[in-house]
């Protein structure tokens, strides 16, 4: 088994971190209960598309998992393995997207947004719905529109506020990456 680096390890905590505090800040749907738009969708796939699905799945499973222990004092594990399993899935395309390398533009910012939108998809229409039936016995009919609704938000958070936090990470990069060393 391949060790995890120190910036992987750095990147888990901050990351993780980071999605805590941003689980404080959720714009609610009211007509679909426990249902909200929330930043830390961006900031997980944005984690994901720079370090990798292994980061992704541990931010997102870490994070989430946390967040719901601080916030409710106990774990909806039916939402917490979808956003490892978002994370991992996000991540799968880290090194095309050149985020990096200061190349996040054009066909980058497609694909980012096409792996993010079907990782949603993925967990928020499949797998959320599928384990809140299989562990807690949620109604049908209330999980897949909680599914729906949660694939809808995070998609177009990520594809807002994720694109733009992307875009801004390459440039920094880009620009810190061409500097030259004066002696």
């Amino acid at each position: 088994m391949k060790k995890l680096s120190i910036r992987a390890v750095v990147a888990i905590g901050i990351g993780t971190a980071l999605y805590i505090v941003l689980s404080l800040v959720s714009i609610p749907l009211g007509f679909i209960p426990n249902t909200a738009i929330q930043p830390r969708a961006a900031l997980l796939a944005l984690i994901a598309a720079i370090y990798g699905p292994v980061v992704g799945g541990a931010v997102g499973f870490l994070g989430h998992a946390l967040a719901d222990a601080f916030q409710y004092g106990g774990i909806w594990w039916s939402w917490v393995f979808p956003d490892a399993v978002f994370g991992i899935l996000a991540g799968i395309l880290a090194g095309k997207y050149q985020i990096e390398k200061g190349g996040f533009a054009g066909k980058q910012i497609v694909l980012f947004n096409a792996a993010q939108i079907v990782a949603n998809a993925i967990t928020w229409i499949g797998l959320a719905p599928v384990f809140d039936i299989a562990i807690y016995a949620e109604p049908v009919n209330k999980v897949f529109a909680q599914g729906f609704f949660a694939f809808l938000g995070n998609s177009i958070t990520i594809g807002i506020l994720g694109t733009l936090l992307a875009l801004a990470y390459t440039r920094v990069k880009a620009r810190s990456s061409s500097l030259d060393r004066e002696d």
